[in-house]
This record gives structure tokens, sequence and C-alpha cells, in this order.
């Protein structure tokens, strides 16, 4: 028989022999480590139930909406005389923007106040002449009546005696007749220039058309200075000194300095929550490192059952120099803070979102399932208001692997921050 002298030789007996040495030793390692596992308990890494300071923000997509341009113009055709402003230059409401050429409109208004001191005169020469004039007028002609009663009178008696004959009678009969007509004529002109008399309703009523020109005039003269109707910026000029401008002609723009406002389409669910004066931060979708601060001031009362959405306003504090109007940005609206919650990592609980929210904690070297209370929900933690208490090491949701009531071990715990402000 023929042996192969290389399987035999004592260097294959040696690579055979180390070979199964090896096998066998990492049988006896996964059986020890297996064997450990089983007695120790399976390691896992926990999260510690600790304090904290906790935000609860609602999130919502909106779009920013601005105040809208003013457009400066003319109400009648006239020549600019001065123009006090130039184009992005900051004006408060009340500035002059525009003047234009006033020689006629002033001519007019001293016309008008003309006009008006001469009803004035009119009226003051009813009362401090015309009336007395009258007064006087009516006490000489009573006088003179009561005279020409008492002769006719006197006359009746002779007549009656025999003394005189009727002809005399009746010629002082006459005088009276005169006498008291002209009384009754007097007394009528001390009516008619008196207070309600109808000269002094003249006179007011000549008086009164006189001051309404005078304003028609004063609001022509007026019209010739055009003013910021807001505070805002000049984006736009279209008008130099010298041009004759017309009415409804866009001579100027005036971009209003009012308050820049996110409008938010917010999911009906979150009506509980949400209320005027809650603080937000905000970004714009083409700015998205860039945060600025806005503030809760309308919720719609009515609810769009189309979408189950209401609408929202928040008022932009300090509006950054990029927002532009209809831009999409991205709010975060606190709606809760507490200063010292109860709180874990959000991936410590399961079902979070379902009837019964849950985690496994590890009490006396096993994984127990246990029922918890949610309150708030921060960023990437939520608070537990009841089912665990502080300093219980709950196992991630990540840890698929480990079921309630198998022996767990506890390994490199990772503990919460002492005060994480959201």
């Amino acid at each position: 028989m023929i042996m192969n002298s290389a399987d035999s030789s004592p260097a294959a007996s040696r690579r055979r022999a180390l070979l199964w040495g090896v096998t066998i030793a990492l049988v006896l390692v996964v059986v020890a480590y297996g064997a450990r596992n089983l007695i120790l308990g399976e390691p896992v890494q926990v999260l510690e139930v600790t304090r904290m300071e906790l935000a609860q923000t609602v999130v919502a997509s909106g779009h920013i909406v601005s105040p809208q341009r003013v457009s400066i113009g003319a109400a009648m055709t006239k020549r600019v005389a001065r123009i006090p402003v130039k184009e992005g230059q900051a004006v408060r409401r009340g500035d002059v923007l525009i003047v234009l050429a006033d020689e006629d409109e002033r001519a007019a208004l001293l016309q008008a106040q003309a006009s008006v001191a001469q009803a004035e005169a009119k009226l003051r020469q009813l009362h401090e002449v015309g009336l007395p004039a009258a007064q006087q007028s009516l006490a000489q002609t009573q006088a003179n009546a009561l005279q020409a009663r008492q002769q006719f009178e006197r006359n009746k008696e002779l007549q009656a005696k025999g003394f005189i004959g009727q002809a005399q009678l009746d010629e002082a009969q006459r005088a009276l007749d005169v006498a008291e007509s002209l009384s009754r004529a007097a007394r009528l002109q001390v009516q008619s220039a008196g207070p309600r008399g109808s000269d002094a309703a003249v006179a007011q009523s000549a008086l009164a058309q006189a001051r309404a020109s005078q304003l028609a005039a004063q609001a022509k003269l007026d019209q010739m200075v055009i003013y910021a109707p807001v505070d805002g910026v000049l984006i736009a000029r279209s008008v130099e000194p010298g041009n004759v401008v017309q009415p409804g002609k866009e001579l100027m723009a005036l971009a209003p300095a009012g308050a820049t406002q996110i409008v938010v389409q917010m999911d009906e669910r979150h009506l509980a929550q949400i209320a005027p004066g809650q603080k937000a931060l905000a970004s714009a979708d083409a700015f998205p490192g860039e945060r600025f601060a806005a503030e809760l001031v309308f919720i719609n009362p009515g609810v769009d059952a189309l979408r189950g959405a209401v609408e929202v306003k928040l008022k932009v504090i300090d509006p950054p120099q990029y927002l532009r109007q209809d831009m999409t940005v991205s709010v975060d609206i606190e709606v809760a803070r507490r200063g010292d919650a109860l709180a874990v990592p959000s991936d410590a609980v399961r079902d979070a979102v379902g009837k019964q929210a849950w985690v496994l904690v590890v009490r006396d070297g096993r994984a127990v399932r246990q029922a918890v209370r949610l309150g708030l929900r921060g960023a990437g933690y939520t608070e537990i208001v009841d089912g665990v208490a502080l300093g219980d090491a709950l196992i991630p949701a990540a840890s698929v692997a480990v079921q309630a009531g198998r022996r767990v071990r506890m390994v490199a715990p990772a503990s919460l921050p002492a005060n994480n402000k959201q």
C-alpha cells in the first residue's frame, strides 16, 4: 500500500489540531456568553427619567401678508412747485410729499375771506344800528299815535257839545288812523331787525354762504399740498418740479410701514391648545437658518369644513428685511411650558398616539411593561404625568428585541440633561 507522506506529516497534524482547538474555543465563548445573558440578563442601554424645563409647540405652515403699496396722486390739474422728499426715503404720516402751485387758490381764499368779513359787518350793522334806529322810530310813532288819540277824544267831546263841526272830528279821526298805522309799521321794523327777524335771517344766511365759500376755497388750497397718508417708505416717484400733473395719475408709490402678519391654516384639532398672545418662532422656507419672533393675534371663529382647518394670524414682532409678500414660512407656536417636568426622550414612549401609552421600565433586573399618562410633548422629549418616578430606567423603543418580562442588565445608562430649555 502506498502512503501519502504529505497528509501524515507532523506539520499537517499540528494544523488540524490547532483548527479544532480554535473551533472548540469559539463554541465555548458563545455558550458562555449565552449562559451569562441567561443568568445575568440581556444588556440594554436605558434612558433615565429626570426633571427638566419642557415646552410644547404646535407646528404649522403659512405665508406672509404685508401691507400693500399706496398710490399718491393729485386731485386736480396743476403745476408742481416743489418736491421735498426723495425716492427711498422713509416718511411719517403728515409729511409733505408734493407742493403744487397755489396762486389762484390763495387769491380765491382771500376773496372768500373778504366776503365773510363783509357779511359779518352787515350783520353787526343790523344789530348795532338798524335795530336801535327801528326801536327809536317805534317809540316816536307810538308817542304820535297817543297824541292823535287824545286829540280825537277831545274833538269828539267838543263835537258832542256843538262847539265844532263833523268835519273837524273826521280830520282828527284821519290823523289818529295815520299815527297808529305808522306805529304798527315801526313795530314790524323792530321785529324784522331783531335777532329772530327777517332782516337778521337774511344777513345770517349771507354770512353762512360766505363762510361756506371760504371753506371751499380753503379746501382747494389744502389740496395744493399732498401729504403722506401713512408711515412708510417711498418706493417709486414719477414726477418732477415743473411738471403739470393730472387727476388720477400716480405720482408716487408708498410702501406702508404696517404690521407684517403670518396667515396659517391650522388643523382644527389644535383649537383647544392655541390662544391669542402665545409666542412663536417662524422661519421662511427660502431662509431656513434664520428664525424670527411672532405672536398669535387672531383665531378665525369659523372652521373650513372641507379642510378641517381654522385660519390663524400671527404678528411678526420685528420683520426681517428679506420677508416678502406671500412668502412661505413655518411656524412653531408655543402652547404650553413647564419649568419642572418629569420627562424622558420621546423614543422611550410606546403607542404615544394610541389609547394607552406605555414604557418598558427596568425593575428588579427585568423589563416591566408600565402604562403611563403623558403631559407636554416637546421637541424630542415627552412629559410623564403618571406611571414612572424620578430616576427610573426606561428601555428605548428601538430595543425591539427586548420583551416585557425578560431579564435585562443595564449598561452605560444615558441620562437626560438636568435642564433642557426647549
